[in-house]
């Protein structure tokens, strides 16, 4: 008989749900990564006083109230709303593309006028079918709005310029035209009082953890401690890249911790110009309105990924789909092992949808 139900490898998001699901069922899970500290992707580490968010912001928001519900159980929210600023050269703009944008880049007031603008700029480009994510964006929000606030950051965002990317990329680039900053239309979104590495915490109690442990490396040992394993990882290094690399990017972090209250006035600043190297800039404090004397920011660098590099997030282009269905047809013909989480099922899962996907999962183990 086996120590182990289950074999949980990677102790981020998905991991620690499913864990904590076996849990109260009953099962024993042994959970592991090859990090030094568990929470994946979402983890928060205290620096001077503040929760940094390691790997990039993490903002949850959800239509779904049980999965609202369920993260409650692990800590409390406060109402930190999303609203990111966007710097073009020496110009400030509000997102999403709302009146405020429109305001502020045509010296408008009302949808009407940003309404005739958007619809001149579009018929003048006479783009029928778009071949490209250039003409995709332009026939949706026009040559003004794309020219300062998408091209350079989503050639920053993919490494590709945007004439070569293709248009199935930007399925809809939403306009509203009313005068709100909120990003997420979701009912329900903040960021957890404390940071979320204290979520896995709760997560995970009562749960054996193992960090600094790579599975690959060591899978025969560890194999032989579960009936089951259920895979966080990426899929293609699963298999040893057998069908060839899947299209991953990385991104790089620049942490600085500077001795002023307020460097930019808000938690998230995109820049869209192609000139500046980085496509963001975070202020930590300001997700749980801290009032120290010091603050910690993360410059965001987006780069090409390749084997061996830690991937963030899948590319999903139609040569990465194809390749994907060959592994997803390998991991469906597993007995024993579960592939789950944005590496996993190779998708580009928001948190709530990764909480869903651990839940279903879990649900259907006896």
């Amino acid at each position: 008989m086996k120590k182990f139900d289950y074999l949980v490898v990677g102790a981020g998001l998905y991991g620690c749900v499913f864990a904590n699901e076996m849990k109260k069922k009953g099962k024993k899970c042994l959970v592991i990564d090859r990090r030094s500290h568990i929470g994946g992707n979402i983890y928060t580490e205290k620096i001077e006083g503040i929760n940094v968010h390691v790997y990039g912001a993490h903002i949850f928001h959800t239509d779904d109230k049980a999965i609202w519900d369920y993260i409650n159980n692990f800590a409390e929210f406060n109402n930190y709303i999303n609203s990111p600023v966007a710097v073009y050269k020496d110009e400030i703009y509000n997102l999403p593309f709302n009146m405020n944008t429109f305001s502020r880049m045509w010296n408008i007031k009302t949808p009407e006028e940003a309404k005739r603008i958007i619809e001149r700029q579009v018929e003048e480009a006479g783009i029928g079918t778009p071949a490209n994510l250039e003409e995709q964006a332009i026939s949706l929000v026009g040559r003004d709005v794309y020219q300062k606030l998408v091209k350079g950051y989503t050639e920053k965002q993919w490494g590709m310029e945007c004439s070569k990317l293709p248009a199935s990329i930007i399925k809809r680039l939403p306009l509203r035209f009313i005068y709100d900053n909120n990003y997420f239309s979701d009912r329900y979104q903040g960021i957890p009082i404390g940071g979320y590495t204290a979520i896995a915490e709760k997560m995970l109690e009562d749960v054996e953890v193992r960090t600094d442990t790579d599975y690959l490396k060591n899978r025969g040992e560890l194999n032989s401690l579960a009936d089951k394993i259920v895979y966080t990882g990426a899929i293609d290094e699963f298999y040893d890249y057998k069908y060839g690399t899947l299209g991953y990017r990385r991104v790089e972090f620049e942490q600085e911790i500077l001795d002023v209250e307020n460097y930019q006035g808000n938690a998230v600043v995109n820049y869209t110009a192609a000139d500046i190297p980085y496509t963001r800039i975070i202020e930590h404090k300001h997700f749980e309105y801290g009032k120290g004397k010091k603050t910690v920011i993360s410059r965001e660098f987006p780069r090409s990924w390749k084997q061996g590099d830690e991937p963030y997030y899948p590319i999903n282009d139609d040569e990465s789909r194809k390749k994907f269905a060959k592994y997803k047809a390998l991991g469906d013909s597993e007995k024993n092992v579960i592939f789950g989480g944005r590496l996993g099922e190779y998708k580009y899962y928001d948190m709530d949808d990764v909480i869903k996907s651990a839940l279903d999962k879990a649900a259907e183990e006896s």
